[in-house]
């Protein structure tokens, strides 16, 4: 007990080191969880000395994540990812694939060992890749749904493989048990069509009327965990049975309450799945050879990546998100370890290829949130250094000039055109350009910060100038620039907050609009009339409130730049505004008193 105990502090205490230092330094979780491993496993300080005991319980966190990504699969998604599965997916692992089969052979291993240590390497970190792209919040961009078909294809792949690599090598009919029993595996699947809709279902309904999240919770796992040991009893991967399990839960209406009781677990046992891969690490290999690991990590990751890449361009993919993707998913999987356990078990290669290419594809793991880290600091660079190609504007003359074109300076752009006003529109983001030009708008790519831009617009000549433009710290230095330099256009400038509407008065700006104000009060308004107030007392209030509001501003604004004053003249504010809102409705109940 207290072995357990002493090494589970090891685990909570590594994690809660070096985690946080990790993700703050921009490398992310995973990382953080690889490190704490080799330092703390048989390699590194030796506090926890049973690697294979840790692994053991830890791939019950792959299980889980496979349930949960299974539960986002509702089967009429995954038909309709069907090109991007078996496109995307299965170019790239033939391609992978037949390049390290090219490799091995070349390098004398027989036709069969470097087949299969060709599709193990072409194999990428379901567990490291969905956990890297839910950090970043970008699952659900482009080149977030390509990786993620990519990775659900090699998943599906890498399953029957793991039952064909055993029947294909073992030709005695003395480890032929070793094969998995393929009819019992179909009949458990198609067992588990049935029960997931005539049998759990109503159990699950059952137990949300008992209000007990706590049996609600015992019922997930022994679900989860019960599919799994039927998949490993006929010797398939547990990760099949419960991605399976999850895709035919997905319709289910408890579905968002299952991922909910089982994040726990998964997030759990994903580090822990971590730790003891970086645990793992044979650290003596890598102090023993040290050019030999980095140049095969490095050659590894860039010929894979290359892979990847060319494959997202046939796949119509940009150049970014081809980029993306293929750093995303260019380290080695989880599912290579338990191939080349098996490759190790059948005899098909020798013991210390196989330790180099384990440690080759830990390191791999290591080196993917580093070179996205590095892809990022490199494109900050190159976009601070290159200078943008803006739109040329020629021949433009303008009534108004919009700068900005988001959901704020659209409202104008509209109700311009409506009425026959010329206006030019300037926005500074290229994806929002691309996105309000497919709908027919005439948008400019510049930096309306720019003299010359601002010239080339037409604001010699313009009367207004509408300044919608989120940054902040943008729309005071444009707004700067033009009450020095065009002193004939007058400025209707959308503010974020109080200390921006500051910003624009120090100009002399005097049309300020706040961007929520207006829909805040006047849902205010229709908020007290369903409360049962009058229409006509509801929307005196509210412009009572609107004009002591300006009022108040100003004062605020005189007194901004001495924070004890600033504090009192607030105070006084809510008391004034107390009061006047309480003579208001007191003069609506006599009012009302009297027409009675």
């Amino acid at each position: 007990m207290t072995s357990h105990l002493s090494e589970l502090l090891v685990f909570i205490g590594s994690s809660i080191l070096f985690v946080p230092i990790f993700q703050r330094l921009g490398f992310g979780s995973v990382l953080g969880y690889l490190i704490a491993g080799i330092i703390v496993g048989p390699f590194g300080l030796k506090l926890v000395s049973s690697v294979e005991n840790v692994s053991h319980l830890s791939e019950f966190g792959v299980v889980f994540l496979l349930f949960v990504i299974g539960l986002e699969i509702q089967p009429h998604k995954l038909w309709s990812m069907r090109k991007h599965l078996l496109g995307l997916g299965g170019l790239q692992i033939t391609l992978c694939s037949f390049v390290f089969f090219f490799i091995g052979f070349t390098l004398g291993l027989s036709p069969l060992a470097a087949a299969v240590l060709g599709f193990a390497l072409s194999l990428s970190s379901t567990a490291f890749a969905v956990q890297t792209l839910t950090e970043k919040n970008v699952f659900n961009t482009e080149f977030g749904r390509s990786s993620f078909a990519i990775l659900l294809m090699q998943d599906l792949t890498a399953i029957p493989a793991l039952a064909i690599i055993p029947a294909l090598a073992l030709s005695s009919t003395e480890n032929s048990h070793a094969s998995p029993n393929m009819g019992l595996a179909a009949l458990i699947i198609v067992g588990l069509i049935g029960v997931s809709r005539f049998l759990i279902r109503p159990i699950f309904r059952m137990m949300a009327s008992t209000r007990s999240r706590e049996l609600f919770t015992a019922v997930t796992l022994f679900i989860v965990l019960s599919v799994a040991g039927l998949m490993e009893m006929v010797g398939l991967s547990a990760a099949l049975g419960t991605f399976i399990a999850g895709v035919l839960l997905a319709d289910s209406e408890y579905r968002h309450e299952l991922e909910a009781d089982l994040e726990p677990f998964k997030g759990l046992l994903m580090g822990l799945f971590f730790i003891a891969v970086g645990m793992g690490v044979r650290m003596d290999l890598i102090l023993e050879k040290p050019w030999l690991v980095l140049s095969l990590t490095a050659a590894y990751v860039v010929t894979k990546s290359l892979i990847i890449y060319f494959v997202g361009r046939i796949f119509k993919l940009n150049h970014q998100n081809s980029k993306q993707m293929s750093l995303t998913i260019a380290q080695g999987g989880e599912f290579a370890f338990v191939i080349f356990g098996m490759i190790l078990q059948l005899g098909l290669a020798p013991t210390e290829p196989l330790a180099i290419l384990t440690v080759v594809i830990t390191a791999s793991m290591a080196m993917s949130p580093l070179l996205s880290l590095a892809d990022q600091k490199i494109s900050c660079i190159l976009q601070r250094n290159a200078e943008p190609q803006y739109d040329e504007i020629k021949d433009e003359v303008p009534e108004v000039i919009i700068a900005g074109f988001g959901r704020f300076g659209q409202i104008f752009g509209r109700v311009l055109r409506a009425q026959n006003i010329p206006f030019v529109a300037i926005d500074h983001d290229s994806n929002q350009i691309d996105l309000v030009r497919r709908f027919g708008n005439k948008v400019y790519y510049g930096d309306i910060s720019r003299k010359d831009i601002l010239e080339a617009a037409g604001a010699n000549s313009a009367k207004y100038f509408i300044l919608a433009i989120d940054d902040v710290e943008a729309s005071v230095k444009t707004a700067e620039l033009i009450t020095q330099n065009f002193p004939n256009l007058k400025i209707f400038a959308r503010a974020r907050n109080r200390g921006h509407v500051f910003d624009y008065m120090a100009l002399g700006i005097k049309m300020i609009k706040r961007e929520t104000f207006d829909s805040s009060i006047y849902f205010v308004k229709d908020l007290l009339v369903d409360m049962g107030f009058e229409d006509a007392q509801a929307h005196r209030l509210v412009e009572k409130f609107r004009t002591h509001d300006e009022i108040m501003m100003k004062k605020q604004y005189l007194v901004r730049k001495d924070d004890k004053s600033l504090l009192s003249v607030s105070q006084q504010g809510v008391e004034q505004l107390a009061q006047v809102l309480r003579e208001e409705t007191l003069q609506s109940n006599i009012a009302v008193n009297e027409q009675l």
